[in-house]
């Protein structure tokens, strides 16, 4: 109660202050560091001094990553001498960070584990406010500069995960820091869950500003209660409007129904999805139609699907399945099933970054040339 009333009583900038305050005066600590995720999910960016003057920790090989990775608290330490409890800071299944908070002993943790958590939660919570009034917690999360493009992109976007009982979701774009395409949004209700996946035409800023205009337009669409086809027309007029069929955006559209499975679809240019069930991956193929913006008044119907339990599905950009080799070789399907086979044990949360590392290994080269985007959504359906 100490915690909850002192972080919704701190200013924007002062929430962690508020926390630290909290744990060393309520429950001992020692010190108490709040680490963000980067854009890139390689590392954990430390909020406490800017610019940085603590070192970033590994998300992939340190103990902080180990309570990250996990998302379960890790205590780091000898039993008898200092210890360091990493207690990972996320809202609603979006992975922010971790609160890393030190003792002088193992022996308060025991007590206290369960709040310190609970403390770690509401942090998450309130990070995700404060970050409206300042931009504090937003300069942690990076680690190196943004373009513009990027910056925009990262912006428009409303997470990286998120979890409910019937779903599991991760997603992640690479280069982190240099995107300017691709994109994908989701909106859910208590009935329904509504994901989309875009790849916009083009480089640079003009390619996140079609992005922008389309993403926009399809959410003004859904948030006046419109049905999924008329959504992808009423976005499709709106691009048109303004690029006149210079530019165009392809998407995948979903609108599952969250107690039975069935959606509707309606694929509108190049993002793909597989599908692994019983350990068998293949590509789910829809009736292709038109990108939108590309010619004027196009009309789009949205086709039916089902989602069983157990399912999981893989959304990518052509940034992914189109990447050769240095020696001129497409990754394509074959190599994408054996990742996401690779990949099945891992949490939805985790899987995007484990396929764009083995991705970056078959390009030869980190740095990818085009935006890639992948998608992990675990289907558990509702139980009865």
């Amino acid at each position: 109660m100490a915690a909850e009333r002192a972080l919704r009583t701190a200013a924007p900038h002062e929430v962690l202050d508020a926390v630290r305050r909290v744990l060393i005066e309520q429950y001992a600590a020692d010190s108490v560091e709040l680490f963000m995720a980067d854009y890139g999910l390689s590392v954990l960016q430390p909020v406490s001094v800017l610019p940085h003057t603590l070192e970033p920790v590994s998300v992939h090989n340190s103990p902080a990553g180990r309570a990250f990775g996990a998302q379960e608290p890790f205590i780091e330490g000898p039993d008898g001498g200092p210890v360091r409890v990493h207690l990972p800071v996320t809202v609603r299944g979006d992975r922010l960070g971790v609160l890393t908070v030190a003792y002088a002993s193992r022996e308060p943790v025991a007590d206290c584990l369960t709040e310190l958590t609970q403390i770690a939660e509401m942090l998450g919570h309130e990070v995700i406010v404060a970050e409206r009034d300042t931009d504090l917690y937003l300069q942690a999360r990076r680690k190196d500069r943004l373009t513009l493009a990027a910056e925009m992109q990262w912006q428009l976007l409303p997470g990286r995960s998120c979890a409910r009982p019937e779903y599991e979701l991760g997603a992640q774009l690479e280069p982190a820091y240099g995107i300017f395409g691709d994109n994908f949004d989701w909106s859910a209700t208590a009935d329904r869950f509504m994901l989309y996946v875009s790849n916009g035409m083009g480089e640079g800023i003009e390619a996140s500003l079609l992005t922008n205009l389309a993403v926009n337009a399809l959410r003004n669409a859904r948030r006046a209660g419109i049905a999924l086809a008329d959504q992808a027309a009423l976005a499709d007029q709106a691009v048109y409007a303004h690029y006149r069929g210079r530019c165009y955006l392809s998407v995948l559209m979903f609108d599952f129904d969250l107690a039975s499975g069935r959606a509707r679809v309606v694929d509108a240019g190049s993002p793909q999805m597989l599908r692994l069930r019983d350990g068998v991956v293949e590509r789910v193929h829809f009736e292709a139609q038109l990108p939108l913006g590309m010619f004027e008044e196009t009309d789009y119907v949205a086709q039916d699907f089902q989602a069983e339990p157990g399912d999981r599905f893989i959304f990518v950009s052509d940034g992914v399945y189109s990447v050769a080799s240095p020696a001129g070789e497409a990754y394509g399907s074959a190599a994408l099933s054996r990742a996401i086979t690779a990949t099945r044990l891992l949490p939805a949360a985790e899987v995007p970054r484990a396929i764009l590392r083995e991705l970056a290994g078959y390009r030869g080269d980190p740095t990818p040339n085009d935006d890639a985007l992948v998608i992990c959504l675990d289907w558990r359906g509702r139980s009865t």
